[in-house]
């Protein structure tokens, strides 16, 4: 999956924004406040309306008052969200629209939209179109349809106009592009890591792909060692890389049925448990283990990921996670590390600043200063620093 365009309006700073031209690597970089973790919270609540319903999943983001604290201040009308996307590689352009408004004091799905444009010129097919709760979705395999006429509807009545449409239809093997949607909003990763909680304890157990927070990552390292141990040996190697004197990493069950993290420095003869290890160490490895997943995911957002990390590990740091996107897995990454920056090419980089109280986007290569520089061999985190972006302080 690849996302291209994105579209927000009415959502917290975004009165009405677009990024065009998405790359494989987004970075994100603005002053605080500007609406970086906003964006990224847009993916995050995506994926909890999905897995539950959209009262739920504005909750999450406002308390109580829900809806009313997600839209923009001063703003009417719905909380619109537009996603244009291609599942695979050659596949038709799709776009995924949703509204949500609040009717009697409860948010609804007032309309919800999947569509695909079969060519560049031509009215788009529509393969699912629902509003509040009542409407129809497609049943024909997308690559087995040449003509409009030959689309199968099959109308469907929501128990709830809370919930989304592809959450419920996704269940349902008939309706082939709104599985096709689900499957993959499903599997979107929105870290939100806390080295904390990565440090504890885990109760034995069985998982195979890093959680929100990290707090499986003894679990997951144990996974990797017993049924991927190259893939395993290769998170090991490049942490040795990045973290000297670490010789080896294992997951290990107590008498107890817990399971502990432990780390062996060649300069020692007892391995340390991951209480005693750094957080710069602990972060490492999380990301590592993130970013070597033998499945990834095909969206990864991340937030922030220079804090606890030396600054000479960014630059490698932000190449793994290109890596992992030219791998099939879009990542959109915030900072506010100029090292970090260093790394990103000038089509990466989108500019956050708030204007009249909202934000608005602006890619770094539609700035011709900015361009002019980065084609002498300028590097973007060091025109950051300079102030070369206007509006934006590297340092906030």
């Amino acid at each position: 999956m690849r996302i291209e365009q994105i579209r927000i309006k009415n959502f917290r700073a975004f009165k009405d924004v677009t990024l065009p031209d998405l790359p494989r690597l987004a970075v994100l970089v603005g002053a605080n406040g500007t609406g970086k973790s906003t964006l990224l919270s847009v993916f995050g609540f995506l994926r909890d309306a999905m897995n539950t319903n959209v009262k739920v999943a504005l909750s999450k983001l406002g308390g109580s008052r829900g809806f009313s604290e997600v839209r923009s201040r001063g703003a009417e009308g719905p909380i619109e969200i537009e996603i244009k996307y291609r599942p695979k590689a050659g596949e038709p352009l799709a776009t995924y629209l949703l509204f949500i408004d609040e009717v009697g004091g409860r948010p609804v799905v007032s309309r919800e939209v999947l569509r695909y444009r079969r060519s560049r010129y031509g009215k788009p097919w529509h393969f699912l179109d629902f509003n509040n709760g009542k409407g129809f979705a497609v049943t024909n395999e997308v690559a087995d349809v040449a003509r409009a006429q030959e689309l199968e509807r099959d109308t469907q009545n929501l128990k709830s106009p809370d919930l989304l449409a592809i959450k419920g239809l996704a269940q349902f093997e008939r309706f082939p592009a709104v599985v096709a949607l689900g499957n993959l909003v499903e599997r979107w990763h929105i870290s939100d890591f806390h080295i904390r909680e990565a440090r504890r304890e885990q109760d034995s157990g069985y998982a195979e792909h890093l959680s929100r927070e990290g707090d499986n990552l003894p679990l997951v390292v144990e996974y990797l060692h017993q049924y991927h141990p190259d893939t395993f040996s290769k998170i090991l190697d490049r942490l040795q890389a990045r973290v000297p004197g670490i010789s080896q990493v294992e997951a290990k069950e107590t008498e107890e049925g817990r399971i502990l993290l432990k780390f062996q420095d060649e300069a020692f003869r007892r391995p340390f448990l991951a209480r005693h290890v750094s957080d710069g160490t602990i972060k490492m490895l999380a990301y590592l283990t993130l970013l070597y997943d033998p499945n990834p995911h095909p969206l990864m957002c991340v937030e922030e990921p220079e804090n606890q990390l030396y600054p000479t590990l960014l630059e490698e740091l932000a190449e793994e996670f290109r890596l992992y996107a030219n791998r099939g897995g879009q990542v959109f990454v915030s900072t506010h590390s100029p090292d970090f920056l260093n790394a990103a090419r000038l089509e990466e980089v989108y500019c956050l600043r708030k204007v009249k109280g909202y934000t608005e986007i602006k890619r770094a290569q539609d700035d011709e200063q900015v361009r002019a520089y980065m084609d002498d061999g300028g590097k973007m985190g060091h025109l950051w620093r300079q102030g070369f972006f206007t509006g934006i302080d590297p340092e906030t």
